[in-house]
């Protein structure tokens, strides 16, 4: 099945090359790869509506992470707004260093790793040894390809850790936070992967395992193009290259997206209102 979605997904991105680039009217189309997470679709709103102030046409779709990276490498996708460097996502990007390029910061310093509730003893990943039957020997996480599956992968077989009877149960981002609901509500135990921002830790009472063994590190997001799209979309670069966005502000996007039922579409429009002197910069109105 994921084999299917991922043909389906390439033809798609074949098929937006083949209607995008420079059309006659206006400035072309911009096209956003974009995750099922969160934390990607409440920045890729924001800039959607950045870039047609500006007067683009925009395409967001929707795939797998690292078929984004062969997207932008492929020039179908313009920007990913959400790539963790320099370690989450470090094999992805050794893989399309050469052909990519970091065009502005989101923002820095941001945790992940495995998550817990607050109310269970364990405090590291090393407190888990023979600890199995108590979580049910999961450790559920997200979509595979995605940079923190593949480290949770290098901590399962760190020998140190003992972690035998554990398996990782990869899922998607939603199923993930439904299994937390879940246990939340009988105060059960669990493991799930976790980063920030994110509206759980707005919503719940939880904390990061310690990871002594050092397999998780903060890092920085970054917005993310193919070499090149400066001369290809000038504008629509200099404008990106000034982006920048408080972690707070997107917890709260998220908070009243699973609480509220606010759409990214609203939320992004009032950060647009909220924040009109940074989106005039980037747009060189000031």
């Amino acid at each position: 099945m994921k084999k299917l979605l991922s043909v389906v997904a390439l033809i798609s991105l074949l098929l937006l090359g083949a209607c995008g680039g420079n059309e006659a009217d206006g400035k072309g189309t911009i096209v956003f790869g974009q995750t099922a997470w969160t934390s990607t679709e409440a920045p890729t709103e924001i800039a959607k509506l950045i870039l047609e102030e500006a007067g683009y046409d925009v395409e967001i779709t929707l795939l797998d992470q690292p078929i984004i990276f062969q997207g932008l490498k492929d020039e179908e996708i313009d920007f990913f707004m959400d790539a963790w460097l320099p370690y989450t996502e470090e094999a992805l990007w050794a893989e399309y260093e050469d052909s990519l390029q970091m065009v502005a910061t989101s923002y820095e310093n941001v945790p992940l790793g495995w998550v817990v509730p607050a109310y269970v003893d364990e405090n590291s990943i090393a407190d888990l040894a023979g600890k199995a039957d108590l979580y049910e020997g999961q450790i559920v996480t997200i979509d595979e390809g995605a940079g923190i599956v593949e480290i949770s992968r290098d901590v399962m077989e760190n020998p140190n850790y003992d972690l035998e009877g554990f398996e990782l149960m990869p899922t998607s981002e939603a199923a993930m936070l439904s299994v937390m609901e879940s246990k939340i509500q009988q105060e059960e135990p669990f493991i799930i992967t976790g980063w920030r921002p994110h509206s759980m830790f707005s919503r719940h009472d939880l904390k990061f395992l310690e990871d002594p063994e050092g397999h998780f590190k903060h890092d920085n997001v970054y917005v993310l193009s193919y070499q090149g799209l400066e001369d290809k979309h000038p504008e629509a670069y200099e404008i990106l290259s000034r982006w920048s966005i408080e972690v707070s502000d997107l917890e709260e996007m998220m908070y009243e997206y699973e609480h509220n039922n606010v759409p990214f579409t609203e939320s992004a429009r009032n950060w647009v209102e909220a924040n009109r002197d940074q989106v005039d910069g980037m747009l060189g109105n000031n």
